[in-house]
C-alpha cells in the first residue's frame, strides 16, 4: 500500500482527493492536514510515502512547505497547482526545490470537479511513491566546472527529451554548458500547458550561460540556443534554402554575379491536444534524423513511459549517438526502455552529460 498524506487549506478539497485516492485499491490516505505546518508535523509523525501538496495555503504557502519538507524529512511530494501564469511559475519553482511532478486542478484553486483528473492523480501518486528518496537529494548535486577550451561550430544538433523529473535535472545539464556550445539543442519536456513550458524557459534562461527559449513556429534553428516545445505542440524540424547573391561592394569585378544558396534549419509547429505526456519526444527526435543524420544526438532524462524510445532507436540506427541518463533518475522508466533496447551509447548521472555532450559536437 501507498501510504499519503493530503496537505491543502480547504476541507472539501482535502475530502475530494481523499476519496479519490482510496478508491485505488493499491493507495491508502493516512491522513489530512490544513496547512504546510501541520502537514510537516505529520510527515515527521506518520512518515507516508506520497505528500499531495496545494500551492496557495494560509500561512505557509506549498514552496514555504516544501522546503521545510526537503530539509526535515525529505519525502516525494505532489503538487496540486492551478491553470494560471503565476501557479506555473511557483510549480517550476517547487520542482527546482525538490517536488516530483504535478496535476492540474481542472478549474481554479476550489475545483469542484477535481473528478477529472482522478486518474491522472492516481498515476501521480504511483509515480511519485516509485521515487528513491536519495535521487531528491542528487538534484541538488554540485554542477561540474565548465571546460575552457573553445568550441567550434559544427552541423550537428541535440534533441533531449525528458518527463517526471526532467526540470530539476535540465537546470542541472544546461547551467553546466559554455555559451559557445557549437550546436542548437532542442528540448522536449512533457508539460500539460504553455504556461508551464514559458515559466521553465524563464527559470533556466536565468542560470544558464546559454539562451533558453521556448521554440516559435518557422525561425531559424542557430548554435549555442536551448530551444523548448511548447505545450501543445508537435515541434519538428525543417530543410529551407534562400537564395542572395554575391556582395558587390567588396567584389566589384564580379560583372554576373552567381546565385547563392544558403541552408537553414528551421522548426515547425502544429497544434495538438494538450496532455501530461506531451509535446512528443519521438516526433522531434525523428525529424531531426531526418536532417541531419549521423549528426544527431539523442538524450533521455527522467520520466515514465516509453516516449524517445523510437526516437534513439531512429538515431542510434542513422549512426548518430545517444545519452541516457542513469538511475540517479528520479523516474527511470524512459532511460531503462531506451537501455533495456540497447539503443544508449552511454548511461551516465546527470551531472557527467554535459561533457558527454561536448565531447559529441566537438
Amino acid at each position: 500500500m501507498i501510504k499519503v498524506l493530503v496537505v491543502d487549506d480547504s476541507l472539501f478539497m482535502r475530502r475530494l482527493v481523499s476519496d479519490m485516492l482510496n478508491s485505488d485499491p493499491e493507495i491508502n490516505v493516512l491522513d489530512t492536514a490544513k496547512n504546510g505546518a501541520e502537514g510537516l508535523e505529520k510527515i515527521l509523525k506518520s512518515k507516508p510515502d506520497v505528500v499531495t501538496l496545494d500551492l496557495v495555503m494560509p500561512g505557509w504557502d506549498g514552496l514555504t512547505t516544501l522546503k521545510h519538507i526537503m530539509v526535515e524529512h525529505p519525502t516525494p511530494v505532489l503538487l496540486l497547482s492551478a491553470h494560471s501564469k503565476k501557479d506555473a511559475e511557483i510549480t517550476i519553482d517547487c520542482l527546482h526545490a525538490g517536488a516530483v511532478g504535478f496535476v492540474l486542478k481542472p478549474s481554479g484553486e476550489l475545483s469542484l470537479d477535481i473528478e477529472n483528473v482522478k486518474d491522472e492523480l492516481i498515476a501521480g501518486v504511483k509515480a511519485a511513491s516509485k521515487v528513491n528518496v536519495t535521487r531528491l537529494k542528487s538534484l541538488v548535486a554540485k554542477k561540474p566546472k565548465k571546460q575552457k577550451h573553445k568550441l567550434i561550430s559544427v552541423n550537428k544538433i541535440v534533441v533531449m527529451g525528458a518527463s517526471t523529473g526532467g526540470p530539476q535535472t535540465l537546470e542541472i545539464i544546461l547551467s553546466s554548458l559554455p555559451v559557445d556550445f557549437p550546436a542548437p539543442i532542442i528540448v522536449v519536456q512533457h508539460v500539460p500547458t504553455l504556461f508551464f513550458t514559458e515559466s521553465l524557459a524563464e527559470h533556466l534562461n536565468k542560470v544558464c550561460e546559454l539562451e533558453v527559449k521556448v521554440a516559435e513556429n518557422n525561425e531559424i534553428i542557430q548554435s549555442g540556443k536551448v530551444y523548448l516545445a511548447p505545450a501543445g505542440s508537435k515541434m519538428t524540424i525543417n530543410s529551407c534554402s534562400s537564395f542572395g547573391v554575391r556582395n558587390l561592394i567588396r567584389n566589384p569585378r564580379v560583372e554576373n554575379p552567381e546565385p547563392r544558396i544558403t541552408e537553414h534549419h528551421t522548426i515547425s509547429l502544429r497544434q495538438e491536444k494538450q496532455n501530461l505526456c506531451g509535446p512528443s519526444i519521438d516526433i522531434s527526435m525523428k525529424s531531426a534524423v531526418e536532417i541531419y543524420n549521423d549528426n544527431s544526438i539523442g538524450i533521455i532524462l527522467s520520466g515514465m513511459g516509453q516516449d524517445g524510445l523510437e526516437g534513439m532507436m531512429g538515431i542510434k540506427e542513422s549512426g548518430g549517438r545517444t545519452i541516457v541518463q542513469d538511475k540517479s533518475s528520479l523516474i527511470f522508466g524512459m532511460p531503462k526502455a531506451v537501455i533495456e533496447a540497447g539503443y544508449a551509447d552511454r548511461v551516465l548521472p546527470a551531472n557527467e552529460i554535459p561533457l558527454a555532450m561536448e565531447e559529441y559536437v566537438s
